[in-house]
């Protein structure tokens, strides 16, 4: 049976942990912190679809985006048509400018369905940091391409399963809004405590 799309959103949740992706897109939990507002208040700037021209480029808002190659759904913060032809999409976040390998697959994701829609390259587009409020260019590059792709189809396979990935249970944690929920530090000793028996009970036979 065909499977709902994945949400392009969804990819940033696994690279950053699956575990936090498994806990909102397979349980549908949520919860908001400090860094969840802050983000939502950022893209409250984008939320509202329409357009406007700058300087000859067209700078469309919250564009619906889809693609029926890699099954995956979900919208652009803003995309720039230049005079050109060239397509720019930009993905809002909050805090600083720095690099993130999960804001470049979101990102990438992004490029690969502007292509399958428009049918036109996407080679490069750019991360929007909101605290710093310049922009950080991205390149859609081979390995980025791929990460998508792998990105996808592990999500695809924890959806399929209906198996909640292990807790990270390090630094990550710290910022993450499902802390409470996920519990990683109770999860990672329990987890330890299971292989440690099953370890005993394998030299005891």
């Amino acid at each position: 049976m065909e499977t709902d799309p994945i949400p392009l959103s969804a990819l940033q949740h696994w690279a950053y942990c699956p575990r936090q992706c498994g806990l909102i897109h397979l349980e549908q939990a949520f919860e908001d912190n400090i860094h969840t507002a802050r983000g939502q208040a950022v893209h409250h700037l984008v939320d509202e679809p329409g357009y406007e021209m700058k300087a000859g480029v067209k700078v469309e808002r919250a564009l619906p985006l889809w693609s029926d190659r890699l099954h995956l759904i979900g919208k652009a913060d803003l995309v720039e048509f230049h005079p050109d032809g060239s397509v720019y999409p930009v993905e809002f976040k909050h805090g600083r400018k720095r690099a993130k390998l999960h804001d470049d697959i979101q990102l990438a994701a992004q490029a690969l369905c502007l292509e399958e829609m428009l049918g036109r390259p996407v080679p490069e587009g750019a991360i929007y940091h909101a605290s710093s409020r310049r922009r950080r260019s991205v390149v859609i590059t081979d390995e980025l391409r791929r990460l998508v792709v792998d990105t996808a189809n592990a999500i695809r396979a924890m959806l399929a399963s209906s198996a909640l990935p292990a807790p990270a249970n390090d630094g990550r944690c710290r910022e993450c809004s499902l802390q409470a929920l996920c519990q990683p530090e109770a999860v990672a000793a329990t987890m330890r405590r299971q292989a440690l028996r099953a370890e005993l009970y394998s030299a005891e036979e």
